[in-house]
């Protein structure tokens, strides 16, 4: 069965996604919109699932993602896309700018909607007010005000108003209380406080967190490329307190990262002079640590009278970090590298759908062309129905822990369990 998906090519045509037969396929479509208003964005949406989902069909799952352009209208937005097919659930945001297959518009009109039939697959959508956050303080009250049980590892897909959500606290709390859980998202990024909107359902709000859980025959596998290459060697904290680490491997930290900088080459050189960075080892068990393995943190100064380096974390004596450089090459890089090891353990397998979380301190800010993380990703992994946004913080896990990063491409993808 070939079921079309509106994922544009390199050259823009609209190109069909295959998808296996059988009861249990998964079926994902994309579609995006460029227009000034809403009543020509929704009849752009429209046009282009016609193509391939019957108004008949009913949705298990819509996200939708809109620039701060359509703030004003987005009631009329939310209605109209509820007008086009029966949806279960939906859940999206206002971002700065816009991601849909292999584009991304960066502050200017867009609109991007995303489809999901997802047979034998619980979708359980959940929304948290500033009151019920705040309220929430075990895993009686998180599983309570989320809907679902620990036990059954589901997934979690996020969305936290940052002014109003808490959600260093709160990504604690589900961290705490689903263990081993993929949990994956992005900061909404559309402007000051008050400026954001959430969307649940047929509801709009603007202040808490919205969500979806989802449980069954469905993998969520996350690639999270946090843009950086490591420079040096690792070293263990010998000695530290809170942010600051004042000797590794025995010796005062700043040393140790005037012995790596003296080995380096005038280009890594002028790089760690444009801003340097820490990763920290998140499981300590492995013997050796590749990317994905390290959550990169800023070093924000060092103290000449102590040797000490402050970075953006808490650090034990105890583990293990490396010095890291971030650029468009390293950055480049590491997305490839990442969706490559991906596509390589599903034996091939593309996702039949996928999520992106970039943050809004990348696209052509960071690369030297538009529509690098969109683009990447289509290029690995092929014409794969792909929506999302640029955030202020990205969510996704480092080994098993979830946390909020910065600078980084967080990849939700969608596969069922059985890809025989």
């Amino acid at each position: 069965m070939v079921s079309f998906a509106p994922s544009p090519g390199p050259k823009g045509a609209w190109r069909p996604c295959l998808n296996k037969t059988g009861p249990n396929t998964l079926k994902f479509l994309s579609a995006f919109s460029t227009a000034d208003t809403v009543t020509e964005a929704l009849e752009d949406l429209k046009s282009q699932t016609r193509l391939t989902w019957c108004s008949k069909e009913p949705v298990d799952l819509a996200c939708l993602f809109i620039s701060a352009h359509h703030r004003a209208d987005a009631h009329e937005l939310l209605e109209g896309i509820h007008q086009m097919s029966e949806i279960g659930a939906l859940i999206g945001c206002t971002g700065e700018s816009i991601i849909g297959s292999n584009k991304e518009v960066e502050q200017a009109p867009a609109v991007s909607l995303w489809l999901a039939q997802m047979p034998n697959v619980n979708v359980h959508p959940f929304v948290m007010g500033m009151g019920e956050i705040s309220l929430a303080s075990d895993l009686n009250d998180w599983t309570t005000r989320i809907g679902a049980l620990p036990d059954k590892a589901p997934y979690l897909i996020v969305l936290p108003e940052p002014f109003t959500s808490d959600f260093k606290n709160t990504l604690e709390g589900l961290n705490e209380t689903y263990k081993g859980s993929a949990i994956l998202g992005g900061v909404p990024s559309a402007g000051g406080r008050g400026e954001n909107l959430l969307f649940f359902n047929d509801q709009i709000r603007d202040e808490g967190i919205v969500g979806i859980v989802l449980e069954g025959d469905i993998e969520i596998q996350a690639v999270v490329s946090q843009g950086c290459r490591p420079i040096g060697r690792p070293f263990v904290v010998t000695n530290a307190r809170g942010n600051l680490i004042f000797e590794l491997a025995g010796e005062p930290a700043l040393k140790r990262f005037q012995e790596v900088y003296s080995g380096l080459s005038e280009l890594d050189q002028s790089m760690v002079r444009n801003g340097l960075h820490v990763g920290r080892v998140v499981d300590e068990y492995k013997e050796d640590f590749q990317r994905g393995d390290f959550l990169i943190r800023n070093v924000l100064g060092a103290d000449k009278e102590s040797g000490g380096l402050a970075i953006a974390d808490q650090v034990r004596v105890g583990q293990t970090i490396q010095f890291h450089v971030r650029d468009a090459d390293s950055a480049d890089e590491d997305l490839r590298e990442l969706l490559e090891k991906d596509i390589e353990s599903a034996e091939g397998a593309s996702p039949a759908g996928a999520l992106l979380f970039s943050c809004n301190g990348r696209g052509t800010r960071m690369f030297d062309r538009p529509c690098h993380d969109a683009g990447v990703f289509t290029e690995v992994m092929g014409h794969v129905p792909l929506a999302g946004f640029f955030a202020a913080g990205e969510i996704g896990p480092i080994g098993k822990e979830n946390f909020v990063h910065g600078f980084t491409a967080s990849l939700a993808m969608f596969r069922s369990k059985d890809r025989s």
